[in-house]
């Protein structure tokens, strides 16, 4: 395999202007708008000379956020520090840091949208 089978993921939303808030707010990030017709898109920072992927918050007619059964994990330099930003956010908190032993620690949030989202914070970082 030349590379990670995953390269981009998209997340829905209902209300762009309160799911950016949300993930500007968790993750202390700007996100920047997408022109791309039919659908409002705001793409999450990308460096394509790095490992991982990224991708965008979008609000396209006809597609619900939420219940999709696809779970997007974002990088987190300590789990800890985005879980104590997420409530105030809006968000909810499923499951807190976790150990998965030998692959770091984890924690699954929903955002303000209805969709869940995984912090994973690698071992080669844990604290």
């Amino acid at each position: 395999m030349k590379s990670n089978p995953i390269v981009w993921c998209e997340i829905y939303v209902q209300d762009m202007d309160r799911a950016k808030s949300f993930y500007e707010s968790v993750f202390q990030m700007k996100l920047e708008k997408l022109e791309s017709p039919g659908m409002d898109m705001w793409a999450f920072p990308m460096a394509m000379d790095k490992v991982g992927a990224s991708g965008a918050l979008v609000k396209m007619e006809g597609v619900k956020s939420g219940e999709s059964g696809t779970i997007p994990y974002f990088h987190c330099d300590e789990v800890a520090i985005e879980l104590e930003r997420v409530v105030a956010a809006g968000g909810q908190i499923q499951q807190p840091k976790t150990s998965i032993g030998q692959y770091g620690f984890m924690a699954l949030i929903v955002d303000t949208e209805g969709n869940m989202i995984g912090l994973h914070m690698p071992p080669n970082e844990m604290k």
